[in-house]
Parts: C-alpha cells; sequence; structure tokens
C-alpha cells in the first residue's frame, strides 16, 4: 500500500500569506519524508478552499518540491476553458520534470458552479466534452472538436506535456457504476467511503481490469482520503483532532447551510471527530493505532492508496509536521 496527502486548503485562521507559507513548508515536510502525491481540491467562494486556482498554487509546489508528484483533485472542468487547461498542465508538468497527476471531476457543488453561472444540470455533458477535448489537446499539435459546447477548428497546439501522452488521470469516484470508464482508461481513483462502500468500488474494479486482460501488478491506485493525527500518547493526539476537525467540518458546511441545503448523505461527516474515527473515516493516536489503524482499512476496503489529511482546521503547522513526522518514521515503514 501506498501513502499520499490530501489538502483541502481550509482556512484556520491568522493572515493568508502566513497560511500559505506555512502550507507550503508542510509540502516539503511531505517531499522529505516520501509520500507519493500530494492532491490539493478546488472549491470557490468557501472557506473550505483557499486554493480555488490549483494550477497557480501548484506552481509553487513544484519549486519547492524535488520527488513529491502532485495535482488538483480535481480540476473542475466545467468552470474552465478547456484550452487553458491544456496549456496549465503542461507548464506545471514540464517546470515539475514529469511529477504531475490530472485530477479531473464535474463538481461536488451546485452552489460553487452556480456562482460561476454554469448550470449544474449542464455540468456532467461539459465534463465529458471538457475531457475530451483537454486529453487532444494534450497528445496533438492542432486541435480539431466539434461538440454541444466546445468547438475547436484547428487551433494551434505550442505545448506538450513531459509525460507521454498525458500524465497520469485521477477521478474522485462515489458510486461503482462509475468504474467501468476508469479501469478502461486506467484512471486512478479517490474516494471519502466507509470501508464496507471502498470494498465494493475496489472489488468492482479489480473485477473490471481483469476482464479487460490486465495483468494485476498493474492496476491503478484505487485510495481513499482519512483524516490523520499523530502525537506521543492518545489522549494528546486526540485533543488536537477534536479542536481541529470541528472548524474544518464548519467550513465544509458553510456554503451548504447558507443555501439551506446539504451535500449527498454520502458526503457528509458526522458531528464529531469520536464519530469519524468510529467510523474508520479518520484516526488519532500514537504511531502504533494508526499503523494497526492502516492494516485494517487495507485488509477492509481494498485499498491499495491513502490520502492522509494531516493539516485541516486551526491546526498549527507543528502539530501537523509531527504526525508526518512520526508517521513517516514509524508507520510508513511496516507497509513496505
Amino acid at each position: 500500500m501506498k501513502f499520499g496527502v490530501f489538502d483541502h486548503m481550509d482556512r484556520g485562521g491568522g493572515d493568508l500569506a502566513a497560511f500559505f507559507e506555512d502550507r507550503l513548508r508542510l509540502v516539503e515536510a511531505y517531499d522529505r519524508a516520501g509520500f507519493l502525491g500530494y492532491h490539493v481540491a478546488e472549491h470557490h467562494a468557501t472557506p473550505l478552499g483557499l486554493a480555488p486556482s490549483p494550477s497557480v498554487w501548484l506552481s509553487a509546489v513544484a519549486q519547492r518540491t524535488s520527488r513529491l508528484r502532485f495535482g488538483p483533485l480535481v480540476y473542475t472542468l466545467p468552470m474552465y476553458h478547456p484550452l487553458r487547461v491544456v496549456d496549465e498542465i503542461c507548464m506545471l508538468d514540464q517546470m515539475s520534470r514529469g511529477r504531475f497527476m490530472l485530477g479531473v471531476g464535474r463538481g461536488i457543488s451546485p452552489i460553487e458552479l452556480g456562482y460561476w453561472g454554469t448550470d449544474p444540470e449542464a455540468a456532467p455533458a461539459m465534463y465529458q466534452e471538457a475531457l475530451e477535448v483537454v486529453l487532444a489537446g494534450l497528445s496533438t499539435r492542432e486541435l480539431s472538436y466539434a461538440g454541444r459546447y466546445y468547438r475547436y477548428e484547428k487551433v494551434p497546439i505550442e505545448l506538450e506535456p513531459f509525460q507521454r501522452p498525458h500524465p497520469p488521470l485521477w477521478y474522485g469516484i462515489g458510486r461503482p457504476d462509475s468504474v467501468p470508464w476508469a479501469a478502461r482508461r486506467g484512471v486512478n481513483v479517490v474516494a471519502n467511503l466507509p470501508p464496507a462502500l471502498m470494498r465494493a468500488l475496489t472489488d468492482r474494479y479489480r473485477a473490471e481490469w481483469a476482464e479487460l486482460g490486465n495483468p494485476p501488478e498493474t492496476l491503478p491506485l484505487m485510495g481513499v482520503s482519512r483524516h490523520v493525527v499523530i502525537a506521543e500518547t492518545d489522549a494528546e493526539a486526540l485533543a488536537v483532532a477534536r479542536r481541529a476537525y470541528l472548524g474544518w467540518r464548519e467550513s465544509f458546511l458553510k456554503l451548504w447551510l447558507l443555501h439551506g441545503k446539504m451535500p449527498s448523505p454520502q458526503a457528509v461527516f458526522p458531528p464529531s471527530f469520536d464519530e469519524a474515527e468510529a467510523q474508520s473515516r479518520a484516526v488519532a493516536g500514537t504511531a502504533g493505532k494508526v499503523r494497526d489503524f492502516m492494516r485494517n482499512l487495507q485488509a477492509e476496503s481494498g485499498v491499495n492508496y491513502v490520502l492522509c489529511r494531516f493539516a485541516f482546521g486551526d491546526m498549527a503547522r507543528a502539530e501537523a509536521e509531527r504526525s508526518v513526522d512520526l508517521f513517516a518514521r514509524e508507520v510508513m515503514g511496516a507497509f513496505g
């Protein structure tokens, strides 16, 4: 099993300049620790996401790291001009010498889409077309496309990605019926689901992958994201986690509550950290406790990748760095 990092970049207090610098220093710590990838969310008009322009943020990440792979999880494609996305992907992939990971999606929040004048009902179809345009633009020097939402005629494409034909694809997944598409395209998938629901997805992915005639050792990454806090004692870790989780969840729900709505039931996190931990959606404790949690998560869910959420809410950088250091020294090694 491999490990990465997921970052909502949610507001935790203090001025923005200090916030961004603290996060970049954490990214440097992820790089030193040997995590596979760093995945950043894209959200708009909400304290849940202070990196609404992932490419801007990731250009800084590219310069502050040397081994860590990175990418958006996800680019909300209906909000973009596809040709702009092609340019940004190529630049980031070249600047990092092939460390970019291309996460794509249609957008989980109809509220955020609406702020940008995008019809949430049209977003799925727009996403499908935009993805076709982006993938074509990454593998050609002249682009023509005729769709309902996007039309291009012999557009010169000057840039190209470092990774060919394009950087590896990543997709946020929530339902088993999305698995066949992902398996056919060799897409890495990530979910926030509890272990039992995630098991249905990973079993389906493995079955689809085998049916396509692919060897098991080439299976893409199938991941879940989890809040992770580690300290010298369970009590110390839980105290940090309980405090920080409340602020993170408040940011998570702010736009929904403002509009008198709620996200889908599977996307809603429980009110307290203790409840999230009871559902195996979070863990806080000593390195030994976290190591056992990861073993159980792997066995119960069938995942081969875990994205750790080390920084959230009002957590201080020193608190997150302690978790990263202990995880790297005492947890990762147990999984090879």
